[in-house]
């Protein structure tokens, strides 16, 4: 007997999600928090990055991350599935990973139990897309 994988074992009314705070492209400084409890089928993206900024700025230890002004999302990867090479946010898929509608629900934006996402400001982004090789911790 098969066992039922790991995405599938919550409904999406309510979901694991995780979300990759990205404070700095440069300096990989990223952070994960973690939303439990989402229901995919109700929740919008603007109700999703609500969601994030209040863990933001009621958790003790994400004060460091207040300071960027998160405005993006985009899918890093789904469970079960391939990560990208960048430890920081995956750079392919642009036109069809981020989540640009803010009134879509999340599982018409192809959301499912244990997705992985990213969170970033997206002009920082745009500017380490012209030399993502620069690392300035090196």
């Amino acid at each position: 007997m098969a066992t039922p994988l790991t995405s599938t074992t919550n409904p999406p009314t309510s979901a694991t999600l995780t979300i990759r705070l990205i404070k700095n492209f440069e300096y990989r400084t990223v952070k994960n928090v973690v939303l439990q409890n989402v229901n995919l089928e109700t929740t919008t993206v603007g109700q999703l990055k609500q969601m994030i900024r209040d863990k933001i700025n009621s958790t003790p230890g994400l004060k460091p991350f207040r300071s960027v002004n998160y405005d993006t999302l985009k899918l890093y990867t789904k469970a079960h599935g391939t990560k990208s090479q960048n430890l920081t946010i995956n750079l392919d898929h642009d036109n069809d990973w981020v989540l640009n509608d803010d009134q879509a629900t999340l599982i018409s934006c192809g959301l499912e139990n244990e997705t992985e996402l990213s969170f970033f400001d997206l002009a920082a982004y745009q500017a380490y897309k012209t030399h993502p090789d620069v690392i300035k911790w090196d």
